[in-house]
């Protein structure tokens, strides 16, 4: 069987000396991606995104832009710490996985601190950005949320 779940993301930014850069998380299990989370029961999309980005990185100043979204879409089978943890929760192991991304701004001006979730965080410029992301979806992401910004002259 598989479970259905839906998270949310944010594509934080900031922008300084008229450059954009982005905020990359650097997970246990080595990966590099943006911050979400699972959808709490009754949470819209933007009080998930807030209470994430705030768990995660303790930034509580984000601007969402409105006009950009995105959804991705993978499947997965937990492992190990997980996998157990589903298992003595009577959850199924194959998850079937929506993430609904934003695109949010923050002036920068929050100390960035780090969740026990996450073993690292960089700002960067967009290609490096890129370079640095693991997954393919998330490469995806990053690129239509910087084609956006560009063009939007923000």
């Amino acid at each position: 069987m598989i479970a259905f779940e839906k998270s949310v993301g944010a594509v934080i930014f900031r922008r300084s000396e008229n450059k954009i850069f982005y905020l990359l998380l650097h997970y246990p299990g080595g990966h590099w991606d943006f911050p979400k989370g699972h959808v709490e029961s009754g949470e819209s999309d933007e009080e998930t995104l807030r209470r994430e980005v705030e768990e995660e990185t303790e930034i509580r100043n984000v601007e969402i832009l409105p006009s950009f979204k995105m959804q991705i879409r993978y499947f997965y089978r937990a492992k190990e710490e997980e996998k157990e943890k589903r298992k003595k929760a009577g959850k199924f192991v194959n998850i079937s996985k929506k993430v609904v991304y934003y695109l949010a701004e923050t002036d920068g001006g929050d100390e960035i601190k780090i969740s026990f979730e996450h073993t690292g965080y960089a700002w960067l410029e967009f290609e490096k950005a890129l370079e640095k992301i693991t997954y393919d979806n998330s490469k995806n992401v990053i690129k239509k949320a910087d084609v956006f910004l560009k063009s939007k002259q923000l």
